[in-house]
This record gives structure tokens, sequence and C-alpha cells, in this order.
């Protein structure tokens, strides 16, 4: 076992632990606010890709119009699940997917499936790491970068990944959760779907 895989294990359970009363009080408001079911499911892309289910606490409704399609995110997302998402809570249980061996506290973020085809060879590199609770690019504007920012972070975290540098991530996360930086991307409640890539990644190593 790599000394990263034992911090996540000791960090995740230590965690878990301490916050499952913290847990059940989200899960029932959540079962009250929104219904059930109280966690969101979805197949994400793990390590080299692989697909895995992700957990999260649900913050929006499943409302549909008349013909059974969910309606935009912005008209299903209410002040609770907006509260949910500003304070990071209903990332907590992708604790337990850092517990399975899913995810790590600490790497590039699981996008979606679809993604995948759409990845240049240098941005598929983000998948040579576990994909983590929060990452270089979480700590460096979230949602309020452009997806070729984002990805630049993330393949850069890749070549320069190291314990002194997760630790350092994880720091600046705590500090971010507080001042609630980054959360929407302009006036969207999250990113904008990701269309491909536009040009070979170019940037230069100015962050050395």
């Amino acid at each position: 076992m790599s000394a990263k895989r034992g911090f996540d294990l000791l960090v995740a359970g230590v965690v878990l632990l301490l916050l499952s009363p913290l847990l059940l009080v989200i899960a029932l408001l959540v079962r009250w606010q929104l219904g059930s079911p109280v966690l969101f499911r979805q197949i994400r892309p793990g390590l080299h890709g692989c697909p895995f289910v992700m957990l999260k606490f649900r913050s929006m409704r499943n409302d549909r119009d008349t013909i059974g399609t969910l309606l935009p995110n912005h008209r299903r997302l209410t002040p609770f699940g907006c509260w949910l998402r500003a304070t990071s809570l209903d990332e907590l249980p992708e604790l337990w997917n850092v517990l399975r061996g899913d995810m790590s506290l600490v790497g590039p973020r699981p996008l979606l499936m679809d993604y995948l085809p759409l990845y240049s060879p240098v941005q598929f590199r983000r998948h040579e790491v576990r994909p983590g609770i929060t990452g270089w690019a979480q700590v460096n504007g979230r949602n309020a970068l452009t997806w070729e920012e984002k990805f630049y972070y993330d393949i850069w975290y890749v070549d320069h990944r190291s314990f002194r540098l997760d630790l350092m991530i994880l720091l600046l996360t705590v500090r971010k959760v507080f001042i609630r930086e980054g959360i929407s991307h302009a006036n969207d409640v999250g990113m904008p779907r990701f269309q491909g890539a536009k040009s070979a990644y170019k940037k230069g190593n100015e962050n050395d």
C-alpha cells in the first residue's frame, strides 16, 4: 500500500466517524427538503478511465416537464440545495468512495463518462491518478475556471503530485470552503458542458 493510499484510508475513516452525526442530520434534511433518494449516484470515470459509482448528497429535485424530461438545473436547485453546494457538504459521501478505493482525497475531479472520447491525449492524462474529492484545479478557481484552465491544473497536478502538495491542497480546500469561492461558473449552477478539445495542450510550465 502506498503512503498516499494509507493517508486516504486514515483520514477518510476518521472523518466519516467524527462526522457521522452530521451526515445523519444532512440525510434527514435532504429527505425532508428534496425527497428520496437521499444520495445522488452517478457513474464517473476513475483511475485509467474505469467507471465507478460516485456518491453525493442530492442537491436538486427531480422535477420533470409534461413529457417526463428533467427540468433545467436552475429550476430544480432549491435554496437548501444551493446551501449544500456552497458549503460543499454534498460532497461528504465521497469519503466512502475514498475508502472503497474509487477515489483519493486529492486528485482531478471525476467528470462525466460522456467526456472520455472528447479529451485530447494530453487531457486524458488526468486519469493517470485516482480522481479526488478536491484537487489543484479546485483550489485555483473550481467552477470559475474555463475547461482549458481546469485541464491545465489537472495535468500539472499529475506531473507534480507529492504528499506535500496534497497536504497543501487539503489546507487550501478548507479555506476555500469557508469563503465559498468558485462554487458556480458565471451565472450557471455549475460548469457548462465540455464540448471537446478545441486545441492541443499548449500552456507552458510557468508554474514549475
